[in-house]
């Protein structure tokens, strides 16, 4: 299986999965680059009826929606390289290299990113995770941190019998590079997926359509009602995957395919496979007349300048490659050694390494720039691949009615198990089960990739994806959040597994109109974290109910009768206000108290303005500092960033 979408491996074995030859089809690229000219509503009608109504396709902000929205967001005062998103006319960066200062960013974070990284090339916990990465973070138009770490090869071989990892000679190991090149995996699927929706655009292609009324024999097996956006959004029904490496010709893989029965109706539920990017492969060489590599090439690489990503890269290219596996049989599907320079995933090997779901190779920088083209809406330059509307369609999510395994065409969305803290609404992105990482946060416009090698010189040495979630929570905590007024806020950091309390003294409260009023900023891990407001008489807190008002989103203060909040906030301070009256005449401490689980972490919860009325008397102030004296920390800390 070529990815591990939820940190969910499969049976351990890497069965990627290719289509048929790359045959001729219907119509001429040019035709098709005419047909049409962004995609109608009329195609994803569909979409809309099939989810109940509940995919929402106004525009999101994209490229420097943050910076936009000034020191509420969240954002750098004066970050002046933080793009300007998908608004006609608006600057669209291209790439560069820079300070984080430039890029709006924190220092300190992006080099604790670096140590985090580096303590993953030891034992964590009984092997390393990876042999080697490159790490490259940035926002707008600056790449901040570009920084490569341990080996591209390491070892010529793996020693099943000891465990160990046999190595090359020192002076044949080769060590990571800034222009390293990785064998992608399953983040392929995400060019398959772009080159489709150029089609869906162009009018060549219609998301509710279905596969089989452009691939007749697609319908054998009961799949004849399984549609593109099924294929796109992993809602087919198809299972995971099937050995088609197995079979030893074109006509015995597609036939394997064709007699696939789905594992559930499609539509009904939500499954990672890398059939679905297989079956898109071959309408898109259907309907194209075109192989899948020279679309990639033809499509998206050139126009882009993304001179090392492609298929089957050339043997010259082979000292500035990763090596992966040392693939024998059990854990390898195929007995082939040590595998460097050609694709790891069983069946596009099989395949002649070209397939939907797997094979593409590329390096750091130029996963950058298909970021950097997608946060601009589309273009890179003077070069367009995606119309807005299309790139909008790439971060909404299709798949509401599977809460937990959200996802646009092809990009997955809002997933903390390897988006860390960077995950939102509206974060894009997608792993391979090499070890590679791509996500775009559009609320911050910044974008991070992690390259490892981390299945060499075996896939059972790694596990889980914590050096992601380390690398992407850096990257969210380099983005500051100024504080609402005055020069710093409380901050109650981003500890997994803890519980911090900000707690005010005791108060006397008069007034039938007694109540707590701040500014409030959250993102949280929905539902796994939360920050409550409690008051006390005394040893035990009780939840306090509390309305928020969010700057120009709302007009009307949101309801929290839990007294919690959970998930993320939009990146805006939000009013809060609290009535305390039920406490009149009695002395009662108020606390804020954010809580973790020991997985993943959002941005965490800031708190300013802290302050406390009793009718018309303030009673107590954090601007004061007699007041601010009196405020009992654990866990939080005063932050100007």
């Amino acid at each position: 299986m070529t990815g591990d979408t939820n940190g969910r491996a499969a049976d351990g074995r890497e069965g990627a999965h290719e289509g048929p030859e790359r045959a001729g089809g219907l119509g001429s690229s040019t035709d098709a680059r005419t047909a049409g000219s962004g995609i109608a509503r009329r195609r994803v009608g569909g979409g809309i009826l099939a989810l109940g109504g509940a995919i929402a396709l106004t525009p999101i902000p994209l490229a420097g929606a943050a910076a936009r929205s000034g020191p509420g967001a969240g954002t750098a005062a004066g970050a002046a390289d933080t793009g300007a998103g998908m608004e006609s006319g608006a600057h669209r960066p291209t790439l560069r290299r820079g300070s984080a200062a430039r890029a709006g960013l924190l220092q300190e974070p992006l080099d604790q990113l670096i140590r985090d990284a580096e303590a993953y090339l030891a034992d964590s916990p009984e092997h390393p995770w990876y042999a080697g990465a490159v790490l490259l973070a940035g926002r707008g138009g600056t790449v901040a941190l570009h920084r490569p770490i341990g080996k591209a090869v390491r070892y010529a071989a793996y020693d099943e019998k000891t465990d160990t990892g046999v190595e090359f000679p020192a002076d044949q190991q080769i060590a990571m590079a800034e222009d390293t090149v990785f064998d992608l995996a399953s983040i392929s699927k995400l060019f398959t997926s772009l080159l489709a929706v150029q089609q869906i655009e162009r009018g060549t292609l219609e998301l509710e359509a279905t596969v089989a009324s452009y691939l007749p024999d697609f319908a054998g097996g009961g799949k004849q009602d399984v549609t593109v956006r099924h294929l796109l959004t992993h809602t087919s029904g198809f299972r995971s995957w099937i050995p088609l490496y197995e079979e030893p010709t074109r006509e015995g893989k597609l036939r394997r395919l064709w007699e696939e029965v789905p594992a559930s109706t499609p539509g009904s539920a939500y499954l990672y496979s890398d059939l679905n990017l297989i079956s898109l492969q071959l309408i898109l060489e259907k309907i194209t007349g075109r192989p899948l590599d020279a679309l990639l090439r033809d499509e998206i690489t050139a126009p882009l300048g993304m001179h090392r990503t492609r298929y089957n890269p050339p043997a010259s290219w082979k000292p500035k490659i990763a090596a992966t596996e040392d693939a024998r049989l059990p854990w390898s599907g195929l007995e082939r050694g040590l595998v460097w320079g050609e694709v790891h995933d069983e069946n596009a090997f099989s395949l002649d390494g070209v397939a939907g779901h797997a094979g593409v190779f590329s390096c750091a920088w130029d996963l950058a720039v298909l970021a950097r083209t997608l946060l601009n809406g589309g273009v890179y330059g003077r070069a367009r691949i995606l119309s807005e509307k299309s790139v909008d369609l790439l971060f909404t999510d299709f798949n509401t009615a599977f809460p937990g395994d959200e996802h646009g065409l092809g990009f997955e969305l809002y997933q903390h198990w390897y988006m860390g803290a960077m995950a939102t609404p509206r974060s894009a992105g997608h792993t391979g089960f090499t070890g590679t990482s791509l996500v775009l946060d559009p609320s911050t416009d910044t974008f991070l990739v992690v390259l490892g090698n981390s299945v060499h010189p075996v896939r059972s040495w790694r596990s889980g994806s914590a050096p992601r979630v380390a690398a992407a929570n850096q990257l969210a905590r380099a983005v500051p959040v100024r504080p609402e007024r005055g020069r710093t806020a409380w901050f109650s950091g981003m500890a997994s597994a803890s519980t911090a309390t900000l707690a005010l003294p005791a108060l006397r409260l008069h007034s039938a109109r007694a109540r707590l009023e701040c500014a409030l900023w959250w993102d949280t891990e929905r539902a796994a974290d939360a920050l409550f407001l409690e008051a006390s008489e005394g040893q035990d807190w009780q939840p306090v109910p509390f309305t928020t008002l969010a700057p120009g989103h709302r007009p009307d203060p949101q309801p929290h009768p839990t007294g919690s909040v959970t998930g993320w906030s939009g990146r805006v301070w939000h009013r809060l206000e609290a009535d305390l009256t039920a406490w009149r005449g009695r002395d009662v401490r108020l606390r804020w108290r954010y809580a973790t689980d020991r997985l993943y972490v959002g941005r965490g919860a800031y708190v300013d303005g802290l302050r406390v009325r009793d009718g018309v008397r303030t009673v107590f102030d954090a601007e004061r500092p007699r007041d601010a004296g009196r405020i009992e920390a654990t866990g939080w800390a005063p932050s100007a960033d």
